[in-house]
């Protein structure tokens, strides 16, 4: 895409995504640090990362072997 555009058209796009992003409302890290935390304790007991997956509710769990006799 960036190929076929000239140097003013991605120019005129930067400025444009600068623009939005002068906007954006800033906020201190260690009030967006101490939030994320806190989501991330309440989210835990809910992930199977920490929690793990029950065996039944596994999609990934082998269905079973091949039998050679």
């Amino acid at each position: 895409m960036a190929r076929d555009m000239s140097d003013k058209d991605i120019l005129k796009m930067e400025l444009d995504q600068l623009k939005v992003e002068v906007k954006t409302e800033r906020q201190p890290v260690s009030k967006t640090a101490k939030e994320l935390v806190e989501w991330v304790d309440a989210q835990s007991p809910e992930d199977p990362l920490i929690k793990g997956v029950p065996e039944d509710k596994n999609p990934f769990k082998e269905k079973g072997g091949c039998i050679i006799t």
